[in-house]
């Protein structure tokens, strides 16, 4: 099965290279599989780095928005660009450990694995700033409290999926941070890894703590709606459907 990484990121010129030699060398041995780093529209430098690693990397392929969209954005173009059945995603911040993917791939390999729709990665060990891990905590206990989604960090980057249920899905801004329970949503089985963790080796990070928990109030509101409103019947073919042109070819 093959499997294609994909890491969205803006302006992170020193840290794109080693994270993508870092996923090389994680996934040797897992089988096939391609990286599609999606550059969302970076102005510092990153894209002649990875213009230049192009040539010297085959399984490499670098998608570029014409404008700033957003982190789930840029997932959901490598998504409908992969060529893999099975998705990686990890931030292209090097905070998330590419040595992690073979763990988030593994359940999948199971026998049984057939209603597996997510595996989620749980940070644990965070080497970000006590303001920022506070925010974290408050904003996963909140939504973890009204969706009942059994996660305890949503905001983790490393995540593994089946490409057709993530394109099934619902699309909108930040839908990322609501994987778990969108894909509950739609009666796919969640598994849960606990991943490391590491610090920014440059660049700094493209958010602040009031920005994401004013954005977050709307998207936990809209998702609770989804969920309510989700579809609950399933249709089961007990037999061939006569269509009106199949009726006149018989």
């Amino acid at each position: 099965m093959k499997t294609s990484i994909v890491v969205p990121c803006r302006n992170e010129a020193s840290n794109i290279v080693p994270l993508i030699d870092g996923i090389v060398e994680s996934m040797q041995g897992i089988g096939p599989f391609e990286i599609i780093v999606v550059d969302d529209a970076s102005d510092d430098g990153m894209a002649l780095l990875l213009d230049k690693a192009l040539p010297e990397r085959p399984m490499l392929r670098v998608l570029r928005h014409d404008r700033q969209g957003g982190q789930s954005a840029a997932i959901h173009s490598g998504v409908v660009a992969a060529r893999g059945r099975l998705i990686c995603t990890l931030d292209g911040d090097g905070q998330n450990p590419p040595e992690e993917l073979p763990r988030l791939i593994a359940p999948f390999l199971d026998a049984g694995s057939e209603g597996l729709g997510l595996v989620a990665g749980q940070r644990v060990g965070r080497k970000d700033g006590f303001g920022r891990r506070l925010a974290s905590r408050l904003a996963n206990g909140l939504r973890s409290r009204v969706l009942r989604d059994g996660t305890r960090d949503t905001g983790c980057g490393l995540k593994c999926f089946r490409r057709e249920a993530f394109l099934a899905l619902p699309y909108f801004d930040h839908m990322h941070r609501y994987l778990p329970a969108l894909f509950a949503r739609d009666g796919w089985q969640i598994v849960h890894v606990d991943v490391g963790h590491r610090a920014r080796l440059g660049g700094r990070s493209h958010y602040s703590n009031l920005q994401r928990a004013v954005v977050g109030i709307f998207d936990l509101m809209g998702v609770a709606w989804l969920i309510r409103r989700r579809k609950k019947a399933r249709a089961i073919e007990i037999g061939r459907i006569q269509t009106p042109e199949a009726e006149r070819q018989t």
